[in-house]
């Protein structure tokens, strides 16, 4: 099923929800138009039980090649009717989502682009996929969170690199740097976030909700302070969801899965 909208494709497939940045002749430039349908897209879904996974891709040649310039420089305007959304309104949006998102970088991520793809939980790239970070070429400070967690993700002396210079950084040095989890042909892009979210699927919702929760908490504090959390949350959760029953039953799931994977 589909549900078409200007800025923004959304199509639901079992649990599976692909969102389609849809400005492909502006490769998909992030006007103020389209972040608020993406900051009204996620906050439907966050509370849309039917949607479990969230693959997140671009239209066209780009992800999303950031801000849209021409706007922010007063060659465009805004549009009429359209609410305005703050720095802060997209990121949160996709922190506060809840579940998994996976972003298949299709091509350009730049600058704000960037950024969006780094709210991501894991990355897929195809081969012509491009990462920069022109903030500085642009006079503008980062404000959706790629100072802070791009050297998280590969280092702060390489997030510096590509910080400072604005160079493009390929998919395959991506891959090389842990920025993201593979790079696949172009063809079988979708396809492979596809067969990752229905992986991601078949575990058990609310432990796998819970996983992902405290990672993400965790990851924004010290170790010391992550492993509390982990500790409460391993202690609520086996209090309420760890039975013998409950084992056995997952445990005939997992062998099954590791014969098939054999």
């Amino acid at each position: 099923m589909s549900d078409k909208q200007d800025l923004v494709l959304v199509d639901h497939d079992a649990g599976i929800t692909r969102v389609t940045l849809n400005r492909p002749d502006a490769l998909n430039a992030l006007s103020m138009a389209l972040r608020v349908a993406i900051v009204e897209t996620f906050t439907r879904l966050a509370k849309d039980e039917a949607t479990e996974v969230v693959i997140l891709t671009g239209a066209g040649r780009a992800f999303t090649a950031g801000l849209d310039l021409k706007e922010l420089g007063g060659e465009r305007t805004s549009g009429d009717g359209t609410s305005a959304v703050t720095d802060r309104d997209m990121s949160r949006a996709l922190l506060e989502f809840g579940k998994p998102i996976i972003g298949a970088v299709n091509g350009y991520a730049i600058t704000g682009g960037f950024e969006l793809a780094l709210m991501c939980d894991i990355l897929i790239a195809s081969p012509h996929a491009r990462f920069a970070d022109t903030h500085a070429r642009v006079g503008v400070v980062p404000g959706w969170g790629l100072s802070q967690r791009l050297p998280r993700l590969i280092g702060i002396s390489r997030a510096k690199e590509l910080s400072l210079t604005g160079n493009y950084l390929t998919a395959e040095k991506a891959y090389e740097w842990g920025l993201v989890n593979r790079v696949v042909p172009a063809d079988e892009l979708l396809p492979t976030c596809e067969a990752l979210a229905r992986d991601i699927l078949s575990t058990e919702p609310i432990t796998r909700s819970t996983i992902k929760r405290i990672m993400d908490e965790g990851w924004s504090t010290s170790l010391g302070e992550g492993l509390d959390i982990e500790h409460q949350a391993s202690r609520a959760h086996g209090k309420a969801e760890v039975t013998p029953e409950k084992v056995a039953a997952r445990r005939k799931l997992i062998q099954e899965r590791g014969r098939d994977q054999a």
